[in-house]
């Protein structure tokens, strides 16, 4: 099935909309530095399946509008998060995130538990806290945004280098160069060394849902956020399953689709039933 693209405006800040389908209502959350793009497939996969499958660039990011007072930190992405639901007519939804896009939805699922029927979490970020060195990784990694560090970056998050092919590259870098793209990953960054801390919420999702509303996916080569950071988010919310992906790294979803999709489509199933 073929997706569509439009522009939406949230809070008078406008960003890109990818869906695809009718049916259950499943968006899909990408992570800090990267774009919606990514979860295009999976979107028209799930939405050929029976889903309402809709991804977004989050503020600063991909298409969306880059201005200096965008959202920055995790409780104002997960309120953006929210707000594009209202703006789609949605009342509820499964939520899907990645890296950081893992935190957004786990605690968009905080605000309004009522309007969140589940969550899978892929090599989620920030769900266990974060270590001061890997923040400072995390921080200066997003702000390199040079041609060559787009390829390291690329390298560091997809396993398969046949998927990073030049247009990949080329098309990362314009749109991460974009105007007031960088200023934007740096305030993220800066906010993941000093500010994070406060808005950890493993305690509380695991307090609001069962360890079935809940899926952990991680790739086996995952190297920017190991699996040892996801058994540990597997212990604080409560023993939810860990499903891995064999010959993956950071995008399983992307570069592993054939391993990926099954587990996904039996967890949106169980939360149906």
């Amino acid at each position: 099935m073929s997706s569509i693209q439009y522009p939406i405006s949230i809070d008078g800040a406008l960003t890109r909309v990818i869906e695809a389908g009718s049916g259950p209502a499943v968006v899909f959350v990408h992570g800090l530095g990267a774009r919606c793009d990514r979860w295009r497939g999976t979107v028209e996969r799930f939405g050929a399946m029976g889903y309402r499958a809709i991804t977004f660039d989050l503020p600063g990011h991909g298409l969306s509008q880059k201005h200096a007072d965008a959202p920055s930190d995790v409780p104002a992405f997960a309120r953006y998060l929210l707000g594009l639901m209202d703006a789609l007519e949605l009342d509820s939804a499964v939520l899907v995130g990645t890296s950081l896009g893992g935190h957004i939805s786990a605690y968009a699922a905080t605000l309004a538990p009522q309007r969140v029927g589940g969550l899978m979490l892929v090599g989620a970020l920030g769900i266990a806290p974060l270590d001061a060195a890997s923040a400072e990784g995390i921080r200066q990694s997003v702000k390199a945004t040079s041609r060559e560090a787009i390829v390291r970056k690329l390298n560091a998050v997809i396993a398969d280098p046949s998927l990073i092919t030049d247009a990949l590259v080329t098309e990362e870098w314009r749109i991460n160069n974009s105007p007031g793209a960088n200023e934007c990953f740096v305030r993220v960054g800066n906010y993941l060394v000093d500010g994070i801390e406060h808005h950890y919420v493993a305690e509380q999702v695991a307090a609001l849902y069962p360890p079935e509303k809940i899926r952990l996916v991680w790739g086996e080569l995952d190297k920017s956020v190991p699996l040892a950071v996801g058994t540990a988010c597997q212990s604080l919310l409560g023993g939810p399953e860990l499903v891995l992906i064999p010959d993956a790294a950071h995008a399983p979803y992307f570069e592993r689709p054939a391993a990926f999709d099954p587990p996904l489509q039996a967890f949106l199933q169980s939360i149906q039933s």
